[in-house]
């Protein structure tokens, strides 16, 4: 529920019988709201001078003075002033007019009013209606009863003003606290992201957009302890471009990168969904294929040489192949380097070559 569809007496979880233990423990009783309320006509007739008095007061004081700001807030104040003043003598201070009370606090506390400010503001206050009191109270016992119950009437209103004051402290606290943990956990939630953004870009190769050479062992290391389990096949492909040193010395590294971007472009065209096609480092690639005999990586392999020379004849490829299965006891250097070096030999022929 939201705040603004409750009380102030709701929010602050005083309920009828919270009223009534406060107003023992300030020894305010029926007596004391007797005698507030036989002055009631009293303070009526007084109000105007004391409300006019006490804002020529207020208003000598710098801070209170900024804080009115000017005639047409200062008009309201003035209004809500009267009404506060007489509430004090209505000899009846139930939850509507604790309710009020908690207002004037909130208000205070929202327009930015000191404690030490609002507490010298009661003082005045008092002053000026224990003035009115004993001007015109002519029995000493009844003046001195009288003031006893105000003062604990400004003791009971002071502890309730002072109780939304800390009440909208706490809500600030609060407040700022869910900003701070929405903070933290957006800025958490950015840094996992970007930190999983930088672990995928150390793991790819820069310029085809691949797996690099770490990345790619990893993935070979995952998929033979998976081969293990399954008892299925994995194939390796090993391969690289012929006289690729040529094209960058001859037509420029630019070049020789259009060539590598391009063939990445032809592998993951190739693929099936499970295959990783990696960059080794230079013109050299693997391929891990997953669940997949050699005959279908030479199938795999014959597709790619056929893209890549339509576009570049003057260009070739050796292609090393090894497969292994459970009972090959497979260990991925060794792995690596058999397809290495099957590809070493696919380079004693003219033209492009697989070897598997």
């Amino acid at each position: 529920m939201r705040r603004t569809d409750t009380t102030l007496l709701e929010q602050m979880q005083i309920s009828d019988v919270d009223i009534v233990n406060r107003k023992e423990l300030l020894g305010l009783t029926d007596d004391c709201f007797r005698l507030l309320a036989n002055q009631r006509f009293l303070i009526e007739e007084k109000v105007d001078e004391v409300v006019d008095e006490f804002y020529l007061r207020q208003t000598e004081i710098d801070e209170i003075s900024l804080l009115i700001g000017d005639a047409d807030t200062l008009t309201r104040l003035r209004n809500a002033q009267r009404k506060y003043i007489v509430d004090l003598f209505a000899g009846n201070y139930d939850s509507e007019y604790v309710n009020n009370r908690l207002r004037i606090g909130m208000v205070h506390k929202r327009i930015g009013v000191e404690p030490k400010l609002y507490l010298s503001a009661v003082r005045s206050l008092k002053e000026l209606i224990v003035e009115v009191l004993r001007e015109n109270i002519t029995q000493e016992a009844t003046l001195t009863e009288t003031l006893k119950a105000l003062d604990n009437l400004f003791y009971f209103d002071t502890t309730l003003v002072f109780d939304t004051y800390i009440g909208s402290l706490v809500g600030e606290i609060e407040t700022a606290k869910r900003k701070t943990e929405a903070y933290a956990e957006s800025l958490e939630q950015k840094v996992a992201e970007r930190t999983k953004q930088l672990e995928e870009l150390a793991k790819q190769d820069p310029i085809t957009g691949l797996y690099n050479q770490r990345a790619m062992r990893d993935v070979l290391k995952r998929e033979v302890a998976m081969l293990k389990r399954n008892n299925s096949k994995l194939s390796l492909i090993y391969f690289d471009v012929d006289n690729f040193k040529e094209v960058n010395d001859k037509q420029g590294h630019i070049k020789g990168d259009e060539v590598l971007k391009y063939l990445s472009q032809i592998m993951m065209a190739s693929l099936r969904e499970v295959d990783v096609p990696c960059r080794y480092g230079g013109d050299e690639f693997c391929i891990i294929l997953p669940d997949c005999d050699i005959e279908n990586a030479e199938v795999i392999c014959e597709r790619i040489i056929n893209k890549f020379m339509q576009t570049y004849k003057d260009l070739s490829l050796s292609v090393g192949i090894v497969e292994v299965t459970k009972d090959d006891n497979p260990d991925i250097d060794m792995m690596i380097k058999e397809a290495d070096n099957k590809m070493y030999e696919a380079k004693k022929f003219e033209g492009s070559k697989i070897i598997a």
